[in-house]
């Protein structure tokens, strides 16, 4: 009995280590930083997250740098304030200059540097957002956003490879956002066609504007007809008895 039952056990027992070693491996490579939503429309605006999961059992993130990619610069990048975060701007030269709203724009925003205050932070098990208001977003299939996360004991984890299409996931991946062409506006649509409705509306209208006239016409050929009449009795003498 105990023969039959021990090779049962082995073979649970490696099975449970399998599965623990394929989720230890699967957790960490879910847990990277992304951007939310992770789709949007070129030339339109739009407010997006930062989402930065703390991935250390004892230290705690403070400070997480975005840096916004060359090839594809936006003109108007705006932050939302963050309790216990501090937010620095950096800017770089652009050219040809970045038109928005009729203006030329020769500067955009290289980098948001966000950082915690003294013992504040991402603690291990938390994850934080950083919002972001940008636009109008170029004419590019994909920005691809470079993150460096700080922990509190100075290590430091680089989200900075692009993904390749048709290959698997890198190891530490940018945050990535895909732009979609906007759809193309319809040549129509400034001025629709008059409906049926419309046309019965506009022929309605019309026939009783008609019968208005007509009627203010006879009420006034009338009215003509009775004055003259009474002028005529006026002049006729009265009759002798």
């Amino acid at each position: 009995m105990i023969r039959l039952r021990r090779p049962a056990t082995v073979a649970a027992l490696t099975l449970t280590a399998v599965a623990t070693a394929v989720l230890g491996l699967a957790g960490p490579a879910s847990a990277h930083v992304t951007i939310n939503p992770a789709e949007a429309t070129q030339g339109g605006y739009g407010r997006f997250a930062f989402r930065v999961p703390n991935e250390s059992d004892t230290a705690s993130t403070v400070k997480v740098e975005v840096n916004l990619p060359e090839n594809a610069p936006v003109g108007s990048v705006s932050t939302m304030p963050v309790a216990g975060w501090t937010v620095a701007v950096e800017k770089r030269k652009v050219d040809p200059p970045i038109e928005v709203h009729g203006s030329q724009i020769t500067e955009a925003v290289s980098k948001l540097t966000f950082t915690a205050a003294p013992d504040g932070g991402v603690k291990p098990g938390e994850f934080q957002e950083f919002p972001v208001s940008m636009g109008p977003l170029p004419q590019a299939d994909t920005m691809v956003f470079k993150v460096l996360q700080t922990y509190s004991d100075g290590n430091v984890s680089r989200w900075i490879e692009e993904p390749t299409p048709g290959a698997e996931e890198p190891e530490n991946p940018a945050p990535v956002l895909e732009l979609a062409a906007a759809a193309p506006a319809s040549p129509g649509a400034s001025a629709p066609a008059a409906t049926a409705d419309d046309d019965d509306d506009d022929a309605g209208s019309g026939a009783a504007t008609a019968l208005g006239v007509a009627g203010l016409v006879a009420g006034l050929g009338g009215l003509a007809l009775g004055g003259l009449a009474f002028a005529r009795t006026r002049r006729e003498p009265a009759a002798k008895s």
